[in-house]
């Protein structure tokens, strides 16, 4: 009984495959492949291949790219946009002369032929990746800071692809990413991140002074921004000892005033002053309005 259940079930398996096989004949559809990855670098050319087996005379070719809007780059025998001017169609593939940023993506080429069977249809996708050299990064170092104090060095660069790599220098020289292992950094304390661009000291010092430049590299190439001088100055702690003294003697002195006045009576001198110039107001308030009374009457 086993054995005929398998039989059974082998016998429905393979009658599913040519039902499968003879659909597939029917239609003339080809499932699309797998995306190819092509790469180019930013304002040199690059091919997108579309392999078919043969050219026949009543075919029909169409380029796509792929994205949120699909919009045609070869359509009705004839290329679209700026494509245009700067690519050509070599049997199924597309040569772009001048490849730009802006091109990366996925693009999809369309064949149909007539068959046997009817209309085939075939699809081939590939993926662009272009290449970019970083720009020259822009780079933040202060003018000047005190030693003893936390000081941090930024510099990014937002054109490159892949992401840049950075390298800080000082004076010309590169710093390492570890300042323990670097000769010219005795004394110096800081962290360097390579992926970020920033440069820390965690306790920066008079050693520390310099001309600092940051250089963004990748694959394609390498830009660096112009060198900055930082000065790094100790505290000044004398001067900050004699304006403490300076503010406290004269806030002594304001109090020792005001003492003074309250015990020889200068601000209760003032309050009887004050005192008898309202009773003052009052009374000729009062006597210009017996006035003006006994002249309505």
């Amino acid at each position: 009984m086993a054995r005929r259940s398998r039989h059974r079930l082998l016998l429905l398996l393979l009658r599913y495959l040519v039902v499968a096989l003879g659909y597939h004949k029917a239609y003339g559809f080809s499932a699309p492949k797998d995306p190819k990855v092509v790469t180019a670098i930013e304002y040199q050319e690059v091919i997108l291949a579309c392999k078919y087996p043969k050219k026949t005379i009543a075919f029909r070719l169409e380029w796509k790219k792929l994205g949120p809007s699909v919009s045609f780059v070869y359509y009705q025998q004839a290329l679209q946009g700026d494509f245009k001017d700067r690519a050509e169609l070599i049997d199924f593939s597309i040569r772009i002369k001048n490849v730009t940023r802006n091109d990366a993506g996925n693009y999809r080429c369309e064949i149909s032929a007539p068959s046997e069977q009817g209309q085939n249809l075939e699809e081939d996708t590939v993926t662009l990746e272009v290449l970019v050299a970083p720009a020259v990064p822009s780079c933040e170092v202060p003018n000047s800071a005190l030693s003893g104090t936390v000081v941090e060095l930024r510099c990014q660069d937002k054109e490159g692809n892949p992401p840049p790599e950075y390298t800080w220098f000082k004076d010309g020289v590169p710093l390492l990413w570890n300042p323990k292992f670097g000769s010219q950094s005795i004394n110096s304390s800081y962290t360097m991140n390579t992926k970020s661009g920033t440069l820390q000291f965690n306790t920066v010092s008079k050693l520390d002074s310099g001309e600092y430049s940051c250089e963004a590299r990748n694959a394609v190439g390498h830009r660096r921004c112009p060198g900055k001088r930082m000065q790094v100055d100790d505290r000044n702690v004398s001067g900050i000892i004699t304006a403490v003294v300076i503010v406290a003697l004269v806030i002594s002195i304001c109090g020792f005033g005001v003492c003074y006045a309250q015990r020889k009576g200068y601000f209760s001198k003032e309050a009887s002053f004050q005192k008898s110039s309202s009773a003052s107001k009052d009374t000729t308030s009062e006597n210009d309005f017996k006035h003006t009374k006994s002249f309505v009457i």
